[in-house]
C-alpha cells in the first residue's frame, strides 16, 4: 500500500506527460493543415491605426466583422483619434454606431476609453496588457487582439468561437476561454500564436462551422479523430 501511494504521483506525472505529448503532436498536424490553407492572414477588421483597431475590436463583441466594417467605413475617414470621439460625446457616438448591437453600451465605452487615453496616455494606445485592460470596455480578449495584431507581440486571443473549435479538436477540456487560452499556449509555439488566432477563425467560418461539421467532416476533425462517428456537441464558454 505504501509503495502504491509513492508510485501514484509518478504515474500521474507520466500520464500528464504523455497526454501533453499527444496534444502537441495533434497541434503539429493542425498547424500543418492551417498553414497550407491560409498562408497569409489579413486582419478582418478594417482600421486606420492602432486606436481604430482597438475601437473596432471593442465594437465586434456580439457582432460580425462585416457589420463592424460596414459601419466604421463611414466613421474612420473623419474620426480616428481619441480626441475626435471625446469631442463627439456619447450621444453622437451612439448615432454613428446605432446599427451595431448594444450600441449604447459600446458608445459609452468608446467615449470613456478615449477620454482615459487622453488623460493618462497622451492619446496613445498603451503597449501592455495591464494598461490595456484598465481601459473602459477592454477585456483580455480585446487586449490580446491589439497586442498581437496592433503591436506584433506574442498573444493568443481566444474568443467563444476558438474555444468551441479547440474543444471540438480535442485541444482543451477548459470550461471557459481563460483555461482554453492557457491550454493552447502550452501546445502551440509562441511564434505561431498571432497568425494562428486568425487561421482558426478563418477555418471555423469556412470549414468547421458550428452547425455544419459537428466534428465529423472537415479536414482537421477527421485528422484528429478519424474514428469519430457521432456528432460532437461542444460546451459554451
Amino acid at each position: 500500500m505504501a509503495y502504491a501511494k509513492k508510485a501514484w504521483p509518478l504515474f500521474y506525472e507520466r500520464f500528464v506527460e504523455l497526454f501533453i505529448m499527444n496534444e502537441k503532436e495533434k497541434a503539429k498536424q493542425i498547424l500543418k493543415i492551417l498553414n497550407k490553407i491560409y498562408q497569409t492572414t489579413p486582419i478582418p477588421l478594417k482600421h486606420k491605426n492602432i486606436f481604430t483597431l482597438l475601437v473596432s475590436v471593442l465594437l465586434s463583441a456580439q457582432c460580425t466583422d462585416l457589420n463592424v466594417n460596414n459601419v466604421t467605413k463611414n466613421i474612420y475617414p473623419k474620426y480616428n483619434k481619441p480626441e475626435h470621439f471625446v469631442k463627439l460625446g456619447r450621444k453622437k457616438i451612439e448615432k454613428l454606431i446605432k446599427k451595431i448591437g448594444i450600441f449604447r453600451v459600446k458608445a459609452k465605452s468608446i467615449y470613456l476609453m478615449s477620454k482615459k487615453l487622453l488623460d493618462e496616455h497622451n492619446g496613445k494606445v498603451p503597449k501592455t496588457f495591464e494598461e490595456l485592460e484598465k481601459l473602459p470596455g477592454v477585456g483580455h480578449k480585446t487586449a490580446s487582439v491589439v497586442m498581437s495584431q496592433g503591436f506584433g507581440q506574442p498573444a493568443f486571443a481566444v474568443d467563444t468561437h476558438i474555444h468551441r473549435l479547440a474543444q471540438r479538436w480535442g485541444l482543451t477540456s477548459g470550461k471557459n476561454v481563460i483555461q482554453t487560452e492557457k491550454d493552447l499556449k502550452k501546445i502551440f509555439p509562441k511564434k505561431s500564436w498571432a497568425k494562428l488566432h486568425l487561421q482558426i477563425i478563418y477555418y471555423g467560418r469556412e470549414y468547421c462551422k458550428a452547425r455544419d461539421c459537428y466534428g465529423l467532416t472537415c479536414k482537421i476533425c477527421t485528422t484528429c479523430y478519424p474514428n469519430r462517428k457521432k456528432p460532437l456537441l461542444t460546451k459554451k464558454a
